[in-house]
């Protein structure tokens, strides 16, 4: 072709390609992070709030004023059950797991190790598990009390768990571990130095608790306590099976729901998740303004071999009495899984045992289902936990966007609230088509659990993924992207290989909740897609105790068998908990 004599003009890009290209990834995550949590965080909730305020599509405190009602006091009981409850389990897991944790981590004695693994035992047992082990064990009817009574002559049991010491005890049990990790982390990383010093300018032992170890151990004590708190909030397992008349207000809303009274248990949801949400700012706001920081060598604190004598054989002791207290449980669930059904009434140990409760648990089509249940929502479930946990984390941290601190917030709130405030608010929001739930009525149906379990555990991976995100710079990413690579290229072969480890263990706790999960599950479940929690608690029902021991025993397993694969692949990396 002849040459025109014109110049060659290059021909520009359009403005929607060259804003694509630019902008494409921020476009690409924003805008899914923002509809799930509008659509399922933001939008269940304001629907619960908004309909404790309606009564026949008026605005009213009716409602509430019922609730507050000192003529009918009812409810405030129960509220005040919940916190008292709440605060008694923070008071005695300190008690029991800190003083563990200064023990396992200060002193050095033979079998330490061992009796500080075992003491993270309570972990691979599911809190619904844990009760019906507790009630196997020191209930009316339990072995303990019944060869007590036995043994003694006894013309009853001499002792028996109920009410609110069943309650506190199985708390105290399952949660001390919360103490026991933070202060473990805390007293190992606690500066020598620092004491050495205090003890050289004549302070007292008891002044250097006080003034030096007290306020290092503020940050780990005050994570600890707001998890308990939150937890025992939470609590439906213990006083769904113990309470009696004794009134929590999580087992409340349970009972408003069943009894068809919505309107009484939305107002009781809000209420609990109110106090639950107020529990944390004031914690937060605490702990922050008692944050100390040592100023000394990094020199850690060397254990003390405790000399041979009284002490040593003490600690033997004591180490001996804490282990089989804390196999009892798990011995128990194993050994009344092999009871063959029907036959353990009356008698202190089953008189009858089988492998029928495992057979048929794989082969009977009807006792099989809650298991292949319980996987598949649990695994939907953690799949979507883990994309949207990257990708939230990733945008927070990598993009920066205009209200990102608001973004982190509305990820994070779903672990204020308890598990039966989720149920309620779903069950407001998605009982008849919404938009977000594509025209469809998500109540009644199979997806109302996997997307229960996805809001309950949402915090978990994005919080594990932003940890691991923070401890790695930009520019790995940014030296990548100026050789040539794609910005998918670049966090596939850069960015994921590195923050695996994090994601991996927030992933495997998201779904070892999600394949025990009882508190949402037992407002939410349809017979076809009944979970192996809810299963438990129907064979109860028909005193089927070994078919709901071996369900249980196959939890523990399963969460049993995750901690160990967290172990191979992940190590210590994993073993710090980020709150």
């Amino acid at each position: 072709m002849a040459n025109s004599g014109l110049p060659f003009v290059r021909r520009q890009p359009h403005r929607a390609t060259t804003f694509l290209r630019k902008h494409g990834s921020l476009f690409l995550l924003t805008v899914p992070i923002l509809f799930v949590l509008i659509a399922y965080v933001v939008y269940p909730s304001l629907q619960i709030v908004i309909r404790s305020f309606l009564q026949d599509q008026e605005f009213t405190f009716a409602h509430y004023l019922e609730f507050f009602d000192f003529d009918h006091p009812a409810n405030l009981q129960a509220l005040w059950g919940s916190v008292y409850i709440s605060l008694l389990s923070v008071l005695f897991s300190a008690l029991v797991g800190v003083p563990l944790a200064y023990l396992f981590t200060r002193f050095q004695f033979p079998g330490r190790a061992f009796f500080a693994a075992i003491a993270i035992l309570p972990i691979v047992m599911p809190p619904l598990v844990g009760v019906l082990a507790f009630l196997f064990l020191f209930g009316e009817s339990g072995i303990l009390p019944r060869a007590i009574q036995a043994l003694l002559g006894l013309e009853s049991v001499p002792f028996s768990i109920d009410g609110v010491p069943a309650i506190l005890v199985v708390h105290t049990y399952t949660m001390y571990v919360y103490f026991y990790l933070f202060a473990s982390t805390a007293f190992a990383d606690m500066d020598a130095s620092v004491l050495e010093a205090a003890q050289n300018l004549g302070a007292s032992r008891w002044m250097v608790w006080r003034k030096v170890v007290v306020p290092l151990l503020t940050p780990a004590l005050g994570g600890a306590s707001l998890l308990v708190f939150m937890t025992s909030m939470a609590s439906f397992s213990a006083p769904f099976i113990f309470a009696g008349g004794f009134r929590i207000l999580s087992l409340e809303i349970y009972n408003s729901k069943l009894n068809g009274e919505m309107e009484l248990a939305v107002t009781q949801s809000v209420v609990l998740a109110a106090i639950s949400i107020v529990f944390l700012i004031l914690l937060r706001w605490y702990s922050k303004r008692r944050q100390y920081v040592g100023a000394g060598k990094g020199v850690r604190v060397q254990a003390k071999t405790i000399a041979r004598g009284w002490p040593r054989f003490l600690v033997g002791i004591s180490c001996v009495v804490f282990v089989l207290f804390l196999l009892l449980p798990h011995l128990t669930v194993i050994l009344i899984s092999f009871v063959k059904n029907g036959t353990w009434t009356w008698q202190t140990l089953p008189p009858v045992y089988t492998v029928e409760n495992y057979l048929n648990l794989f082969r009977q089509p009807r006792l099989i289902q809650p298991i292949s249940n319980s996987l598949k929502l649990a695994s939907m479930a953690t799949a979507a936990n883990v994309v949207f946990g990257i990708a939230a984390a990733y945008l927070i941290l990598r993009k920066r966007i205009v209200g990102s601190k608001f973004v982190e917030v509305l990820t994070m709130l779903p672990w204020a609230i308890p598990g039966t405030v989720v149920a309620i608010s779903l069950i407001i929001a998605f009982n008849q088509p919404q938009v977000f739930s594509f025209g469809q009525i998500l109540v009644g149906t199979f997806w109302i659990l996997p997307l229960a379990y996805f809001i309950r555990n949402m915090p978990l991976v994005f919080r594990s993924t932003y940890a691991a995100l923070e401890q790695f710079d930009a520019s790995l990413e940014e030296s990548a992207r100026n050789l040539g690579a794609s910005w998918w290229l670049s966090f596939r072969k850069i960015l994921l290989p590195l923050i695996a480890p994090g994601v991996l263990s927030g992933t495997l706790l998201a779904f070892v909740l999600a394949m025990g999960e009882f508190v949402s599950s037992i407002l939410l479940y349809s017979y076809s897609n009944r979970p192996i929690s809810v299963e438990i608690i129907s064979q109860l029902r028909i005193f089927n105790l070994g078919s709901a021991a071996a369900y249980s025993v196959f939890l523990i397993f399963m969460i049993a068998l995750v901690l160990v694969v967290s172990h191979r692949f992940l190590g210590t990396r994993s073993g710090r908990v980020v709150v």
